[in-house]
């Protein structure tokens, strides 16, 4: 593989930064590559970015994706991740403004606005609420649910001040949630239609400073709880605010939908010198 061909654009959305790679040619192995994504990751010393995101030709949608972890572990979904991928075929001339992708947690459908992307998530299922969990002998209350990948949340009353990297951390390898672990967001209420987010991520063992799949969790959960009414605004550690919007039928969430902006950053090539 001559990495040196390899061209992509690098992504934000809402504060998470990815990592595209247009495939449609085949002239690398997804599964060969996926061994240099840590590398290229590497913030100071390479691209740096939260994951790296590679577009396929599908028989069924526009496109196919696979996503992959900062760490180089591959995840079914990402939220923010899917409305960058869904500008990027758009701009790129792989779909239109309409289109549809393949993920590992189900097909994808996305709207390319002027300013922002709307996608509408996958079912999200395996709800659970206000279970208790026990830390370092101490009790703590948590909710959780896939939205796509898992996610726990707790809702705490200082998030700014909160310790997100120790807490998520420990909660994200608990024996509850193994062998896989868990995202796991922090979350406090500002109003009816608007909660804060602060996120430790699975796969890049940190806090990041959005996370769409986080967000859809926290607003379908603190709406679960009474806290919110629809539509919700999620702010997030990045400055930007993520727009969630659902229908509850029959206890079940249906067309959960998340909206974002998602921009470009920069284009280039890949480097051997970036990926040693």
């Amino acid at each position: 593989m001559d990495v040196e061909k390899i061209e992509f654009v690098k992504m934000n959305g809402s504060g998470n930064d990815f990592i595209i790679i247009n495939n449609f040619t085949k002239y690398f192995s997804s599964d060969e590559f996926r061994k240099y994504v840590p590398l290229i990751c590497r913030r100071k010393f390479s691209v740096g970015a939260d994951g790296v995101i590679i577009l396929e030709p599908s028989s069924t949608c526009d496109f196919k994706w696979r996503f992959f972890n900062s760490d180089g572990s591959e995840a079914e979904m990402c939220g923010n991740g899917s409305r960058c991928a869904a500008k990027f075929a758009y701009l790129e001339g792989i779909a239109g403004r309409n289109l549809k992708f393949e993920t590992l947690a189900g097909i994808i459908e996305a709207e390319v606005k002027e300013n922002t992307v709307k996608v509408l998530m996958t079912k999200p299922f395996d709800l659970k609420l206000d279970y208790e969990i026990f830390i370092d002998d101490k009790k703590y209350y948590i909710s959780s649910i896939n939205t796509g990948v898992p996610h726990v949340v707790k809702f705490v009353k200082e998030l700014e001040n909160y310790d997100v990297k120790r807490m998520g951390r420990l909660i994200r390898y608990h024996e509850l949630f193994q062998p896989n672990g868990t995202n796991v967001n922090f979350v406090s209420v500002e109003n009816k239609n608007t909660i804060k987010i602060r996120t430790y991520e699975r796969g890049v063992e940190d806090e990041t400073l959005a996370c769409g799949t986080g967000s859809v969790a926290a607003a379908l959960i603190a709406y679960k709880k009474g806290f919110v009414e629809t539509p919700i605004y999620v702010k997030n550690m990045g400055g930007e605010t993520l727009i969630i919007d659902f229908i509850e039928k029959e206890g079940n969430f249906e067309k959960v939908y998340l909206e974002g902006d998602a921009n470009i950053v920069f284009k280039g090539k890949l480097f051997k010198d970036s990926i040693k």
